[in-house]
Formats: structure tokens, sequence, C-alpha cells
């Protein structure tokens, strides 16, 4: 029995694969140390690169790991509060929604 997938298959899983991968990002802390993880010297320089498909390319530096986050992930922008709409204020009285106070559950 063959379980082989035909060629052209892979060749299609393969090409989805690379296009999906191309414009990722990594970032490489600069140093003479081997790369360790990103929260390690958060103060070192980092080199910003990407992927093309084929290589990875230095598209910036940036001054430290704060800097990076920053370029890389910026913040959402937040939604602007609406503003108040114009309404009349309360007026006195007892509706069905407002406490009564002490001096009208005297009055009664």
């Amino acid at each position: 029995m063959n379980d082989e997938e035909p060629l052209e298959e892979w060749a299609r899983r393969r090409e989805i694969r690379r296009k999906a991968a191309k414009g990722r990002r990594r970032v490489i802390p600069l140093g003479n140390s081997p790369h360790r993880g990103a929260h390690v010297d958060p103060g070192a320089p980092r080199v910003i690169e990407e992927w093309t498909g084929s290589e990875w390319i230095v598209v910036g530096v940036a001054e430290n790991l704060a800097a990076v986050k920053a370029l890389l992930y910026p913040l959402p922008p937040q939604p602007e509060k609406p503003a108040e709409w114009d309404r009349p204020p309360l007026g006195k009285g007892r509706g069905r929604h407002r406490k009564p106070s002490p001096a009208d559950e005297r009055d009664t």
C-alpha cells in the first residue's frame, strides 16, 4: 500500500505555509552572549528582522526591549467616549426610581 501523498499536493501545502510565513518578524538582541529569551538583558539594543520567504533581512534596530515592543506591538487606539447627550436635569419629586428622603417620609 502506498501512503505517500502526490508531489503536487505537498508542493501546494508548502507554498501556502511559505506565503503565510512571509512578513513574520523576529527580534535578536545585539551583544556578545548567545541569543536567549527576550527578557534577558532588556536594556541591550535589538535588531528587527523580517522573513522574506527564503531569508531573514534586517528591517530596523531598536534601543532596547521596550522600544521594540512599542514598534512591533503598538497599543490599539482607545475608542472615544461619546459626548454626554443633552438631557434636562432631574427635577424635584418622587419618581418610582427615587428613594424617598427622610423628610418626605415624615410628611406622609
